[in-house]
């Protein structure tokens, strides 16, 4: 199958006030695949994600130049709904961030926030999510306790449940095992795979060997740049660019 591009970034800058973080990034997302973006802490990796759902304009003092699209339409754009971009494109954080209500609640709240009332629809929502996110067994019998009565794995696998509920196409993963113990973090991987199929993915990740386990593609990002970008077994085993082949060698970084 020929892969198609969900979202196309080229020439693209960004600065937080003077300081600029992001120098002329091109790359491309690929759709129901697995893109990791790897590279030394303070490189720009997570910077690139959030703007991908448009995240920094939270932040004072940012402005973005050059293209980021999504099925071809420009992402920062006047004319965009930043609401309904956020409903395609997802996002998992570094910390499991569920909200201090039910395991049920938290699956039904973007649902409910998009119109959907009806408690047969809402029940049908809660139980895909909750498998499609390979938590519900765990959970199918204690929907109504408290969402952080859960343990810290179980806890980041309802957040990927709730971004499920709203549907979206991109799910970006932030360092989402980073907080999470070696048996949590298989978990992630295996999900993450899983989700490929009807998803697509992109994951930032301090761990190199988790983007060569499950990644499709690897970007390789240096002080703002993307020194590299490739299918993933290429940069992992024949990188063009020497910066890449010392960082993945563990030689700096």
């Amino acid at each position: 199958m020929e892969d198609i591009n969900v979202m196309d970034i080229e020439g693209f800058n960004l600065w937080y006030g003077e300081k600029q973080a992001l120098i002329d990034v091109k790359m491309n997302v690929r759709k129901n695949r697995i893109t990791a973006l790897i590279g030394p802490s303070g490189c720009g990796k997570s910077t690139l994600l959030r703007c991908m759902n448009r995240m920094n304009d939270l932040v004072d003092g940012c402005r973005v130049e050059g293209k980021m699209t999504y099925h071809g339409q420009d992402i920062y754009a006047k004319t965009t709904d930043v609401m309904a971009l956020r409903k395609k494109i997802g996002m998992i954080f570094q910390k499991p961030n569920p909200f201090p209500m039910s395991i049920r609640d938290n699956i039904t709240y973007g649902p409910k926030i998009h119109g959907i009332t009806k408690p047969s629809e809402l029940d049908e929502i809660v139980e895909r999510s909750l498998v499609r996110a390979a938590l519900w067994d765990e959970v199918k019998d204690r929907l109504d306790q408290s969402a952080l009565s859960l343990s810290g794995g179980q806890q980041q696998r309802l957040c990927i449940a709730r971004t499920l509920s709203i549907n979206p196409e991109v799910i970006l993963m932030d360092e989402p095992t980073s907080a999470l113990d070696p048996i949590a973090t298989s978990k992630i991987e295996d999900l993450a795979v899983e989700l490929e199929k009807d998803y697509t993915v992109v994951i930032v990740t301090h761990n190199m060997q988790q983007a060569a386990r499950i990644s499709d593609y690897t970007g390789f990002m240096y002080i703002g740049r993307m020194v590299e970008f490739d299918d993933t077994a290429k940069i992992f085993n024949k990188p063009s660019d020497d910066l890449t082949e010392r960082y993945i060698t563990g030689r700096f970084g």
